[in-house]
């Protein structure tokens, strides 16, 4: 009977699981190297074992004063909200209102990107290509929202959009 591939099988696996276990130990942190290059290099100090606490004792722990009488046994309910909004600040006012004039809920947030600037009607192809068959992206440049949408408008994607191309893009604009 053939033990040895089992054997060694084991062996060699208890040997890596013993390596990874010594490797894998806590080391000390070398203590960074000195700024100062004219200073003579400090050998590392060993670290120091950590000490444990002392349990306390009764005598080290002030005594708790007893509750008072007039407590109530459950925390008084919150505040109903308030019905009415806080008043803005005055224009010219940049201080923040205290926050209790927050009202107590839900806060609703109405956010949008702004409408872009009025770019005016789309000029003609010759007058971007410059006389040329093809309108290339630093000739686009010239009105911005062809800038924008040039790798939309070219639509065979040679880098360049042609008079057809162009057309489309500004039908569908």
């Amino acid at each position: 009977m053939k033990f040895h591939k089992p054997l060694l099988t084991t062996l060699a696996a208890g040997a890596l699981l013993f390596a990874g276990s010594v490797i894998a130990q806590d080391a000390p942190v070398p203590p960074p190297p000195p700024t100062d290059n004219m200073s003579p290099p400090v050998p590392p100090t060993p670290p120091a074992a950590p000490e444990s606490p002392a349990p306390p004792t009764s005598a080290d722990m002030p005594a708790a004063p007893p509750p008072p009488a007039d407590m109530p046994a459950t925390p008084p309910p919150p505040p109903a909200p308030a019905d009415t909004m806080a008043t803005p600040p005055p224009a010219g006012d940049t201080t923040a209102p205290p926050a209790s004039a927050a009202p107590a809920g839900q806060i609703e947030v109405h956010s949008s990107m702004p409408e872009p600037p009025p770019a005016g009607p789309a000029p003609s192809f010759e007058q971007l290509s410059g006389g040329a068959k093809f309108i290339s992206e630093e000739q686009a440049v010239a009105y911005p929202p062809l800038a924008n949408d040039f790798l939309y408008a070219d639509h065979n994607r040679n880098g360049k959009i042609s008079k057809s191309e162009y057309e489309k893009w500004v039908a569908q604009k």
